[in-house]
């Protein structure tokens, strides 16, 4: 049997990747205080960076650090340095996209995996064979690819691929983007990103904007897998710890299922209407099916809703009363219908019937984010660190996969 795909998640501080990785990512993205794509994420120092390294492989998992701008003459000073001090933290692979660094890591760092990433743009196998002769163990490919295309490369190179997922996309081509730069004096490509792209902008008619839709390739997940993509890489460093729960959390449902022979419909239908409530734009398959088209954009009239589903970060369970005590983050109250996720994949859909405030005194409502309170659950699955809850429209069925 070939290897498992790996899911891959994204980490913009140390809880995030603690986050994803006990949600069943396999391994996790990130970058440091210098040289990544998201420098308005929180970032690693180098001592988070070798405790995220020590968490991650405890579990058997993976970290990889992004050292992907664009290099300009005054980013040179200093970044050979700082690759040492990066490599002694342990990570397991560089993702870069200046051809210089591949040569150097390859000779001073040999025990490091080099990949190469999507800011690369990478779009034809004869890119692909050329980077696996400079010793590329793997190359993140442009977004802008369709599932034929990826099989190709895949076919005539033989180089481990790794295929964006889910998550937002760049109106630009793969990131190269020059608009951010122009309106905003920040470049995207040496991570100051101000999403021009989302701006609404005035014309003679109407406000107008050219933002892509999100991606989500969840009915996808079974060509890919069969297509031989070796990763799954989700977008979203600078993204809550409830989406990333809930994100990687449905991805890996979904790939476990399919390993098991089980990803029937109704799997598939459950983790896809979650994934959709924790967005708050709409999604399409973009490239993978069909070339993207002005249905895979926004342009005037564009809604995005914030998400409410998210009710809490569950503290801890009191076995003998019977409650969860949970820091809030948003309204509920008694009657409402909620479901508690574990980072073990186990989910219990349940109506509030008791509710208390931090000073055990009943109350009817949930009002105040921050606060804590406590909710009367009686069940037998074990609450470990980092569950959650979240509000539910309606039952959904608890599907064992």
């Amino acid at each position: 049997m070939d290897k498992k795909i790996e899911l891959l998640a994204p980490a913009g501080d140390l809880e995030r990747l603690k986050v994803t990785l006990l949600y069943g990512a396999d391994a996790v993205y990130l970058g440091g205080e210098k040289y990544g794509l998201r420098a308005n994420a929180v970032n690693f120092s180098l001592e988070e960076l070798k405790e995220g390294c020590t968490f991650a492989h405890k579990l058997g998992k993976k970290v990889y650090f992004t050292l992907n701008i664009v290099f300009h003459n005054n980013d040179m000073e200093g970044v050979y340095n700082y690759m040492e001090e990066v490599v002694k933290t342990g990570i397991d692979a560089f993702i870069v996209s200046d051809p210089f660094i591949i040569s150097y890591i390859k000779k001073k760092y040999p025990q490091i995996e080099v990949h190469l990433s999507t800011q690369n743009s990478t779009t034809n196998y004869e890119t692909v064979n050329y980077f696996k002769k400079e010793g590329i163990n793997r190359i993140v490919l442009a977004r802008e690819l369709s599932k034929k295309e990826i099989k190709e490369i895949i076919d005539k190179t033989g180089v481990e691929i790794e295929i964006f997922i889910h998550g937002a996309m760049c109106t630009c081509f793969s990131g190269r983007c020059a608009l951010s730069n122009y309106v905003t004096n920040r470049d995207a490509n040496r991570g100051g990103c101000s999403q021009v792209c989302r701006f609404n902008f005035k014309t003679n008619a109407e406000d107008f904007t050219m933002a892509s839709k999100d991606l989500c390739l969840a009915e996808e997940i079974k060509e890919i897998i069969d297509i031989k993509v070796t990763s799954l890489k989700v977008e979203g460093r600078m993204r809550s710890i409830y989406y990333l729960a809930t994100v990687i959390g449905s991805y890996r449902k979904i790939i476990d299922a399919y390993y098991k022979g089980n990803l029937t419909e109704k799997v598939l239908k459950r983790e896809k209407d979650i994934l959709s409530r924790v967005a708050n734009r709409e999604t399409s398959s973009q490239y993978f099916n069909h070339e993207a088209s002005e249905k895979d954009q926004y342009y005037s009239g564009r809604i995005e809703i914030s998400n409410q589903d998210y009710l809490g970060q569950v503290i801890s369970y009191d076995t003998n009363k019977k409650w969860i005590k949970i820091y809030e983050r948003n309204y509920f109250k008694i009657g409402d219908l909620v479901e508690l996720f574990t980072p073990n994949g186990e989910n219990i859909a349940f109506t509030v019937t008791e509710l208390f405030t931090e000073e055990e005194i009943p109350c009817d409502i949930a009002r105040h984010p921050d606060n804590i309170y406590y909710i009367y659950l009686d069940t037998n699955i074990e609450i470990v660190e980092y569950s959650m809850l979240r509000l539910l429209k309606k039952k959904t069925e608890n599907i064992d996969i």
